[in-house]
């Protein structure tokens, strides 16, 4: 979380230093209209700053994923600054429209137009003021259809497969605003690095629409498979699924993911692979479990022998580190990336102390017995934890199990209040925030 905090942080106080080489929030005299113009000129780009980056990192350039600590952070990021880009497109847009409706109203006095100050630009100025009107009249639809957009994405229970959809029709409602931009960005800032760096980054958020609206995500690194064989887990509601790949996997590491999808047009989905890498056998396991609109309906739709399309490994949540032990959280399906571990573990020489919790509300024997198998060929000690029978799984029940916790540290995979819990109490007592790790696996 830290290093997306900073990104973020950085990423506006850049682009807001940049701007204000330009331009000034307090104007000489200052007056209503005065200060709507600059105003306007700063969230109107701001936002789109933020627009562009959440457009590019909608296409999972793996180049990122080192520096903001994997996709699942990345994804995160994108949610702030869509949430951001909204904000500020509204103060954009009440500042920019609300005013004139103001003037009509009688609320406001209308301003004496100014000579326009890009005269001197020739040419240029003229092509950008011609087309003023047309730009403002496309900026303002495409602003209210990327606020419902975005609204429609920040709403949990929308249907999955609707939110991938209609967020799709962002990167469309993205290329109106980046000519809506550049048509009514300030003349005189055309001079100035604002422009240049705003530019850059319409430009590189214009590939990425496109690619988005071509289906081109990840095409260089999806990988053909069949479905070998699905195993449900009733009391669990969770399948596991078995997919042999064809070549070109380039490997991954345990608790990495991939976006799996059909041959029926349907959008890929992320799921954790349960599995370590054998390049002798080119195989991968998914266990997925049942807790929405789309994974409730994968045990019908899914059948052995089914062509599907694997996309990866992307994925930072990777268990290196230096501390002498380790303790590994999982929660519910959260368990995912440690089978993972556990199974690359026996292959490894790596024999420091590890304990995993793994916290389940219900006991599946069959399930069960094989996490256990796998933790005692892993020399991993297992401590389970049935919430229904047994309550909550504390930072205190883990510190009295493990009471060298201190030399440790944290992997948490599972709900994010859970991991957020944790977090702040193990810190509390002591523990390095460096020394905490914790999988945001939520694609919105």
């Amino acid at each position: 979380m830290k290093n997306i905090k900073a990104a973020l942080a950085g990423f506006c106080i850049i682009l807001t230093g940049l701007w204000l080489l330009a331009d000034s929030l307090l104007p000489e005299p200052f007056t209503y209209f005065a200060f709507r113009t600059p105003f306007v000129q700063f969230t109107g780009i701001l936002a789109m700053g933020m627009m562009s980056l959440a457009m590019i990192l909608a296409t999972r350039p793996r180049w990122l994923e080192p520096w903001l600590n994997g996709l699942d952070k990345m994804y995160r990021l994108h949610k702030w600054l869509g949430i951001g880009a909204l904000v500020l497109s509204v103060l954009h847009w009440w500042w920019g429209q609300g005013s004139k409706w103001m003037v009509a109203w009688g609320w406001l006095d209308r301003p004496e137009r100014k000579p326009s100050p890009g005269e001197t630009m020739g040419w240029f100025a003229q092509l950008l003021r011609e087309q003023r009107g047309l730009a403002e009249t496309l900026g303002e639809w495409a602003f209210y259809a990327s606020a419902l957009l975005i609204i429609l994405a920040l709403i949990k229970s929308f249907p999955y497969h609707w939110f991938k959809y209609t967020h799709k029709w962002l990167a469309a409602a993205y290329l109106v605003l980046a000519y809506h931009s550049v048509v009514l960005m300030q003349y005189d800032y055309w001079v100035q690095p604002i422009a240049w760096i705003s530019l850059a980054l319409m430009l590189y958020g214009t590939v990425a629409a496109i690619q988005i609206l071509t289906g081109r995500l990840g095409h260089g690194r999806k990988v053909s498979g069949t479905l070998e064989s699905i195993e449900y887990y009733p009391a669990l509601a969770t399948l596991e699924g078995n997919i042999r790949l064809n070549d070109g996997w380039p490997g991954h590491h345990p608790g990495q993911f991939a976006f799996v999808s059909d041959r029926t047009g349907e959008a890929a989905h992320p799921y954790t692979i349960a599995s370590a890498w054998d390049p002798t056998t080119s195989r991968l396991r998914f266990v997925v479990k049942e807790l929405g609109d789309w994974t409730g309906q994968l045990r019908e739709r899914l059948h052995e022998g089914m062509d599907v399309t694997v996309e990866g490994p992307y994925g930072c949540f990777d268990f290196n580190d230096t501390r002498e032990r380790q303790i590994w959280i999982g929660a519910g399906i959260g368990i995912t990336p440690f089978i993972a571990k556990l199974e690359a573990r026996t292959q490894s020489r790596d024999r420091r102390p590890i304990d995993l919790f793994h916290v389940t509300n219900v006991y599946d024997d069959r399930a069960m017995s094989k996490l256990r198998a796998a933790a005692e060929s892993a020399q991993v000690r297992l401590h389970i934890r049935v919430t229904t029978s047994e309550g909550r799984l504390t930072p205190d029940l883990i510190r009295d199990a493990v009471p060298e916790w201190q030399q440790a540290s944290l992997w948490f995979c599972g709900p994010s209040v859970f991991g957020e819990a944790l977090r702040d109490d193990f810190i509390k007592h002591g523990l390095q925030p460096g020394d905490y790790h914790q999988e945001l696996f939520a694609m919105r």
